[in-house]
């Protein structure tokens, strides 16, 4: 079904994108934490719906299942262990302006050097029609040769943040 000259992906692409956006400023512009890792995971699953419409049902349920409902928990229960960081007064400080000169420096630096290269002169027929599996990721994820370094620093990170929670979080005893 074609609405004018917007089809069904084109609105759930507009949905996503304002879930994304939207969560990543209420993120970036919430003082209060909780709400912010609540505003991170309303992100995290527009990235989710996102990986749906690109037919990556795999990485749009690890998304889901490991982001959304394991570090966007994970968060949520760090600043909530953290009761002292909760109580945010200043909102803005005086150099506001330096972090949004770097964030559009940083935001030109990524559209030159990865969007322009990987989509900038390449055609539709010119790519490759080979698409991978979850098979073919999940061999990628523990061979040798493939992605077991950067999963296992991934899982020593998400360890060292639960142990760093809990000693955080604990009572000093005197």
């Amino acid at each position: 079904m074609v609405f004018g000259s917007f089809t069904p992906e084109a609105f759930a692409f507009g949905f996503f994108t304002i879930l994304t956006l939207g969560g990543a400023y209420g993120v970036a512009m919430n003082t209060n934490l909780v709400r912010g890792a609540v505003w991170l995971i309303v992100s995290l699953f527009g990235v989710a719906g996102f990986l749906a419409l690109l037919s990556a049902g795999f990485l749009a349920a690890v998304q889901v299942l490991v982001y959304i409902g394991a570090i966007g928990i994970l968060f949520t229960f760090a600043v909530m262990l953290t009761r002292s960081m909760t109580n945010v007064n200043q909102r803005f400080n005086q150099q506001w302006w330096i972090s949004l000169l770097v964030s559009a420096l940083l935001f030109i630096l990524l559209i030159v050097g990865v969007i322009i290269p990987v989509w900038g002169n390449q055609s539709p027929a010119d790519m490759s029609p080979t698409i991978a599996n979850t098979t073919d990721l999940g061999v990628a994820l523990v061979t040798g040769g493939g992605f077991v370094l950067p999963f296992e620093v991934a899982s020593l990170l998400l360890t060292a943040a639960i142990i760093g929670a809990i000693l955080i979080a604990r009572e000093d005893e005197e």
